[in-house]
């Protein structure tokens, strides 16, 4: 099968960045696949990041052969994208959703498929809605949305939206696949906490990625003094911050917790990510919104136990008392609860052999899979658009 993607890759960092490049590289064992990025992807002034490039030294990993045509806020880029998909005549045109900064973008682009080729658009879906979004990016949403020809969602909570959006969608679901490619040669834990100056046998915390209000940080610095009465824990906090971090700060100062709380603020090269997940014993997602999460992604290719709140996909993703524990999201007590129950019960060893198992079920070729069989027309939509009920399956 022809297969176009468009999407970004390196030396364009984050989550989507890897979702991308990993996609690709599995699709193209079965498949023909072209992979179109960008010459530029967010202005400066919508990124609150210091930079939109990855600084990782050693890409190996995520280098990977592309079309680097489209630049978000020139037009005529699109119309060379088009192009590309109008010569190649591709069997299916792959697009991913995840912000209403690209509606522009995909709203030309589609139209100009739909006018001008018979190519089958299926859009995989990160978020329907952005965990900080509101109801113009729900308009946006269903402006763009409705010209695809059947979508891949990852959390039952955005087949729910989507199916409210578009009744007639030919919806499928499917787990997010683990991000194994950082996890390849792991740490032993004693040289990663020597690297980060932690002893060797501190139960230590993670919450990494970047920081944002909606990632529920505040609720995990305020749960660390509860712990602390039981569990001597100490909290690495990974990522870079896209709001003021001095709140932040100021927490913990008040809360007396400089000595154990260890700040490192900025964006981690994709060389170094494995010292932060293989000095720790958890990962912490204290989120108030959210989807689905790289985060958890990269902590299952590092066998790493997660403690979550219970928003979106993650109680999909987390299994609550199998491969990590789940709370209410906003609630410092119940979270304080878990991070003492995970420690005191020594359930980092029977969770990471549950995630071991998890990992090889939940990999890449399920989503290969899926794509592969929404490229066909179902019966119920070769013709028109029809109603559809069913239930997301996802694996």
């Amino acid at each position: 099968m022809k297969i176009t993607l468009i999407g970004p890759t390196y030396p364009f960092r984050g989550g989507i960045a890897h979702y991308t490049t990993l996609l690709t590289h599995h699709l193209r064992q079965h498949h023909d696949v072209r992979l179109i990025s960008y010459l530029k992807q967010y202005p400066k002034w919508l990124y609150p990041g210091n930079t939109a490039m990855d600084p990782s030294p050693d890409e190996s990993a995520l280098r990977i052969e592309c079309d680097r045509v489209l630049t978000p806020m020139n037009p005529l880029t699109w119309w060379r994208a088009f192009r590309m998909i109008q010569r190649d005549n591709p069997d299916l045109l792959l697009l991913q959703w995840w912000t209403p900064f690209w509606s522009p973008m995909l709203f030309v682009l589609t139209r100009l498929v739909h006018r001008h080729t018979n190519v089958r658009i299926l859009f995989l879906c990160h978020h329907v809605i952005a965990p900080d979004g509101g109801m113009f990016d729900w308009y946006l949403a269903r402006r763009i949305l409705w010209r695809g020809h059947a979508f891949i969602v990852m959390s039952e909570e955005d087949f729910a939206l989507l199916r409210r959006a578009l009744p007639w969608a030919r919806i499928k679901g499917v787990t997010h696949p683990p991000y194994d490619v950082f996890s390849r040669t792991p740490l032993p834990r004693a040289d990663a906490r020597a690297r980060l100056g932690l002893n060797a046998d501190d139960p230590v915390l993670l919450f990494f990625g970047f920081i944002r209000r909606y990632k529920g940080l505040r609720h995990l610095i305020r749960a660390l003094p509860l712990v602390r009465q039981h569990i001597p824990a100490r909290l690495l906090i990974v990522g870079e911050f896209w709001e003021d971090d001095r709140p932040y700060r100021s927490l913990v100062r008040e809360l007396g917790l400089d000595d154990v709380v260890h700040f490192h603020s900025e964006y981690v090269p994709n060389e170094q990510i494995a010292v932060y997940f293989s000095a720790c014993d958890a990962v912490v997602l204290p989120y108030l919104e959210a989807t689905q999460s790289g985060v958890a992604q990269l902590a299952i290719g590092f066998e790493k136990p997660m403690i979550a709140t219970s928003v979106g996909g993650m109680p999909e993703t987390i299994h609550d008392g199998e491969t990590g524990l789940i709370v209410p999201p906003g609630d410092s007590v119940a979270l304080a609860d878990a991070i003492v129950r995970f420690f005191r019960e020594g359930l980092a060893e029977p969770f990471a052999q549950n995630i071991r198992v998890a990992r090889e079920r939940d990999s890449w070729m399920p989503l290969v899979r899926l794509i592969e069989e929404l490229a066909e027309p179902s019966a119920a939509h070769a013709e028109q658009p029809a109603p559809q009920t069913a239930s997301p399956r996802v694996l």
